[in-house]
């Protein structure tokens, strides 16, 4: 069960690394968004639909630029990750087994 999460944390990771470089550094190319992360091209361009798809990035001739949905989404990641960190701590807590 937890595998999938890990996938899943991994991927949002990917995504993340991708969107802070655009915010950083756009309009950016994916040669450079390549380059700059070390990851294979083809998951550079998948990460780049998704968050084209979600509307944190937005495709320009000139390469890839962040929307104001991405900075606002990277100004509040910190809070909302510190929410999800308390959220899994308690399941990390509760530690009470229950046989019917």
């Amino acid at each position: 069960m937890l595998s999938k999460i890990k996938g899943e944390v991994e991927l949002l990771e990917r995504h993340l690394s991708v969107m802070r470089v655009v915010a950083r550094n756009g309009p950016i190319g994916i040669m450079k968004l390549t380059e700059e992360l070390g990851q294979p091209q083809h998951r550079i361009r998948y990460s780049l639909r998704v968050l084209e798809q979600m509307q944190y990035i937005k495709a320009t001739p000139a390469g890839a630029i962040a929307t104001p949905k991405a900075y606002n989404m990277l100004e509040h990641f910190d809070e909302d990750l510190e929410d999800l960190i308390l959220h899994l701590a308690a399941l990390h807590q509760d530690k009470t087994i229950s046989k019917s």
